[in-house]
């Protein structure tokens, strides 16, 4: 696990940097652009540590660069136009309240990057179906992930009221994250003709990076903060009756002012 090790310092590196200047402007510009970051600078430097220049292993770095620079260009400019992050207000002002979040932020990167790590320290294997799976599952959770950000960012271009209620946003209430979980699954389907003994818990993951998104800090926070707002809309209620939580489903029929 020494790869870990040293994948974790490179984080908690990254992110104390970024802290340093948040907590100096007391801002929030550069937090999400931060995580996302941390995951380029991590994988880089990983790969030339472990002089991983084969094509296999420079594919599995590509996918985490790709995914990482899409997501820091979106974040980025969502926080240029917002100017301030209220996940922050009251905590901010906290010098150590605010770094436990950087500090849980860096050990995230790590954590989720376990099946990247565990490719690029391994020996490349012969190339399986598995490769080809994990590559289309991460490539069927990016284009999902980057479609749902574009038609919600039009949606609140066209200034738009409300719950964004079309596209894959009828099929699911929270398909951004639904994409960013599934690439991972198949970033770690990827990784499975690499991993021997210990290497095999690089399935925590994945299953760290859905439970963060599905009970932590992703959807229960939005699920929140939308009943409190639309709570008492019948629309919002009837959306949120025929529409899947996470899994994007066809929508159901389900009128939400009828029991049964």
């Amino acid at each position: 696990m020494n790869a870990f090790l040293v994948a974790l310092g490179i984080s908690l590196f990254v992110n104390a940097l970024f802290f340093g200047v948040a907590a100096w402007r007391k801002a929030d510009t550069v937090t999400d652009l931060s995580y996302s970051l941390s995951f380029v600078c991590t994988v880089v430097a990983l790969v030339v540590l472990a002089g991983a220049f084969d094509p296999l292993r420079l594919a599995a770095a590509g996918m985490v660069v790709l995914w990482a620079l899409r997501l820091a260009s979106y974040l980025f400019g969502r926080i240029l136009r917002m100017k301030v992050d209220h996940r922050f207000d009251g905590i901010r002002e906290n010098f150590l309240a605010f770094g436990r979040f950087w500090l849980l932020q860096a050990v995230s990167v790590a954590v989720i990057m376990l099946p990247a790590i565990a490719i690029l320290i391994a020996a490349p294997p012969a190339l399986s179906f598995l490769h080809a799976l994990g590559v289309a599952l991460w490539l069927v959770g990016l284009l999902v992930e980057i479609l749902a950000d574009a038609q919600k960012s039009a949606w609140k271009e066209r200034g738009e009221k409300g719950l964004i209620m079309t596209g894959l946003w009828s099929w699911s209430r929270h398909p951004n994250y639904f994409g960013e979980s599934l690439l991972w699954w198949g970033l770690w389907i990827f990784a499975l003709p690499s991993l021997a003994a210990w290497w095999h818990l690089a399935v925590l993951g994945p299953l760290y990076i859905t439970l963060l998104l599905l009970r932590v800090t992703g959807i229960p926070l939005l699920e929140k903060s939308a009943e409190a707002r639309y709570g008492n809309d019948l629309a919002y209620r009837d959306y949120k009756a025929r529409t899947s939580i996470f899994f994007p489903l066809p929508p159901h029929r389900k009128d939400a002012n009828r029991k049964g």
